[in-house]
């Protein structure tokens, strides 16, 4: 979906990165393969330990990636394939981290297993395994109470290169939210950049916001563009209390690289000029709490790619965020699988922290997602319209919140500690040999001396 808008180029030079990674996993990977018999000689020590390493340099893969460059970007890890899968319901005791570990780990010690000439009743190690963790029960999550939430989808024409009129997109928004009126509700959600005039700034935008508001009876939680000086911008989510205007305020931790500002930007326009000129503006980084209160529920704020960034998970569990509401403007992307991928995470972001997602788009797709991963409601893409939902609250600690980077941290070490130990055996056999082989020769010559 990266070349819908952009061409080849970018997804050439992202390709190229993502290639790198692989194969310096795979070079590790294979190296362990090749080399731990050494270190363990055994089948059952290289049954225990050989899938231990590689799947924990799997771990530091993914955490690294997600970091760098640039603040890394976390899609594409294993774990996300079980959104909706059969071991998805592993991800609140293990993490995210930790899910991946135990994919890989049972296809690594499968590949263990088939290397072997006869591994006999070891195969029985996945196969107990793979049985142990599909029976392994639910993370039980115990409510607090609930929040009546309605979340607008405007199907706005709100992509970066769209060819919209100042206040378009905050139309299409204030429109769709007319079919709440007169629900009872708690707040009401609006995605990423659903108001395309900064309040902050406009009068005309606050009145407008300020009318639906009163009309709604409740806060209305929307993304917006906040620049508090000619010269900063950020990606902001604020949230506008009838009567008293904006009475919370996050700004995006993590903007994009490349899409809401450009790293090393002369470096980078010396190659691809008219790709760079693309993005003219440059986002900062927010500084403020990503939860936030709304009517005395502690709320996490998510903008797009937030939903994908762990720490910014651990952060909400530690400020006690009760809910999630992740807002998202995917009209970028067309009818690619974006939204559909980005949906998955979400979900498997609530299953993880133990709470209610609503997952919020200008385009769709939609859903508002119920802490073990079910869908309470949704919006079909390219469709104008508003979910309506009693949500529940959580104050409930998952094991994965609770152990927040410990978890990658000590597998991602268990990995490179074991690549360590083959290394250091596999240099100390090479050198043994090559040593054996000089005396050999040295003693083959010695007679015609």
């Amino acid at each position: 979906w990266l070349t819908l808008y952009l061409g080849p180029v970018p997804w050439l030079a992202l390709a190229t990165v993502m290639i790198l990674w692989m194969l310096i996993w795979s070079v590790l990977a294979a190296f362990v393969l090749n080399n731990g018999p050494r270190v363990w000689a055994t089948p059952r020590a290289q049954v225990a330990f050989i899938p231990l390493v590689v799947a924990g340099l799997w771990v530091a893969r993914e955490g690294i990636a997600s970091v760098w460059p640039y603040g890394g970007f976390s899609w594409g890890r294993v774990a996300q394939s079980q959104a909706e899968g059969v071991f998805g319901h592993l991800v609140p005791w293990l993490s995210t981290a930790g899910l991946s570990f135990v994919l890989v780990w049972l296809a690594t010690t499968i590949v263990v297993l088939i290397r072997m000439a006869n591994a006999g009743w070891l195969w029985s190690v996945p196969v107990v395994v793979t049985i142990v963790a599909l029976l392994f029960p639910s993370f039980p999550i115990v409510t607090t109470g609930s929040m009546k939430v309605g979340a607008v989808q405007g199907n706005a024409d709100a992509g970066l290169f769209s060819d919209f009129t100042p206040g378009e997109i905050l139309s299409d928004h204030l429109s769709a939210s007319k079919e709440l009126v007169g629900k009872p509700l708690d707040v009401v959600v609006w995605p990423e950049n659903a108001n395309d005039i900064d309040p902050l700034r406009d009068a005309a935008s606050a009145r407008a916001l300020n009318d639906l508001a009163l009309r709604l009876d409740a806060p209305i939680v929307f993304g917006t563009i906040t620049h508090p000086d000619p010269d900063t911008y950020f990606n902001s989510s604020l949230v506008w209390t009838p009567g008293e205007g904006v009475t919370a305020h996050y700004d995006k931790i993590h903007p994009v690289p490349f899409a809401e500002y450009m790293p090393s930007r002369d470096f980078f326009y010396a190659l691809a000029p008219d790709l760079v000129g693309l993005v003219s503006r440059d986002y900062s980084a927010g500084t403020r709490s990503n939860v936030v209160m709304i009517d005395q529920t502690p709320v996490g704020l998510s903008i797009c790619f937030d939903i994908t960034d762990d720490q910014q998970a651990y952060d909400m569990h530690r400020d006690g965020a009760q809910v999630v509401f992740a807002q998202t403007n995917n009209a970028d992307f067309g009818r690619t699988d974006e939204s559909l991928q980005q949906l998955s995470i979400a979900r498997l972001r609530a299953m993880e922290m133990g709470r209610t997602v609503v997952n919020i788009s200008t385009v769709g797709v939609s859903a508002i997602i119920a802490p073990d991963g079910s869908t309470i409601s949704d919006l079909p893409r390219f469709t104008a319209g508003a979910m309506y939902a009693d949500v529940p609250l959580s104050t409930t600690a998952t094991p994965a919140m609770i152990a927040g980077r410990f978890i990658e941290l000590l597998l991602a070490a268990t990995g490179i500690a074991g690549l360590a130990l083959v290394g250091v055996v596999t240099l100390r056999v090479r050198r043994r040999a090559s040593l054996g082989r000089g005396g050999r020769a040295d003693t083959a010559v010695a007679p015609g001396e």
